[in-house]
């Protein structure tokens, strides 16, 4: 078993003023998206530019946050914000999801496309290898934290989080890390090097994405407000990567069998 390392969630400390590590991580995800985007915009066969990365980032950054917030609020405890309405605005508290960021993403790249005279899916391609690396540090971000910890278990590397009650469990945020961050990032990075069917780089983004979060979900301990939602084994985060892994994998199909 090994010693979880306790971090100090604050980064740097000026008076009042703290810097926390959580909230450097997604500065440092959405760093390394908009300079990957301006680099794969100086190369790409894709209408986007550097200069309209620049404009993009602004967009993003709006739908990661408030998407991210709202999508954890109504997916994983509406009843407690409902009854506690300005706790919506408590983002120093901790509780962003994935898939209401990617939602406030989805809307943001609608938006941006039709103000550039682009289409959803031609940005939407161009976008998706960028998105892994803010997975990586987000996850990072998560283990700092001590949140989101796995299930028990005996494995040599698992290890006690505060307050997880004592016991050794997985680190799943690190695989989190690994597989959502690195691996996909690989993946769809090497997918999108030449030109795909229309859609397919974002298809793989979600099908990549929405298989690995199921899996890596089984380590991870289910939110305990809501246990396991379905089948008293399938968690919220499976839910909604079910969607994910169906479009995903239909759309490649439909694509592929159309271009043959």
């Amino acid at each position: 078993m090994l010693e979880y390392p306790q971090f100090d969630p604050v980064m740097l400390s000026i008076g009042p003023l703290e810097l926390r590590w959580y909230g450097m991580m997604y500065v440092f995800g959405i760093l390394s998206g908009w300079l990957l985007g301006r680099y794969r915009a100086s190369k790409s066969w894709n209408r986007m530019t550097p200069k309209l990365m620049d404009d993009f980032i602004t967009w993003a950054i709006l739908g990661v946050v408030l998407g991210g917030r709202l999508g954890y609020v109504f997916f994983y405890n509406a009843a407690f914000y409902f009854s506690h309405p300005l706790k919506i605005f408590a983002v120093w508290e901790g509780g962003m999801s994935f898939h209401g960021g990617m939602l406030g993403v989805l809307v943001a790249i609608f938006l941006f496309a039709r103000a550039n005279a682009m289409t959803f899916v031609e940005v939407g391609d161009f976008v998706s290898p960028l998105v892994p690396p803010g997975l990586f540090f987000g996850r990072i971000g998560n283990f700092i934290n001590a949140e989101l910890w796995g299930r028990y278990t005996d494995l040599p590397w698992a290890m006690p989080f505060p307050g997880a009650g004592g016991l050794p469990r997985h680190p799943s945020q690190l695989y989190e890390a690994a597989l959502e961050g690195l691996v996909l990032f690989i993946v769809v990075w090497w997918y999108s090097a030449k030109p795909r069917p229309r859609g397919c780089v974002g298809a793989l983004f979600l099908l990549g994405y929405g298989c690995f979060r199921f899996l890596v979900e089984f380590a991870r301990e289910p939110d305990r407000h809501l246990g396991f939602v379905a089948l008293n084994w399938m968690s919220m985060g499976q839910i909604l990567c079910l969607p994910m892994i169906l479009f995903g994998l239909g759309w490649l199909f439909y694509s592929y069998r159309d271009a043959a």
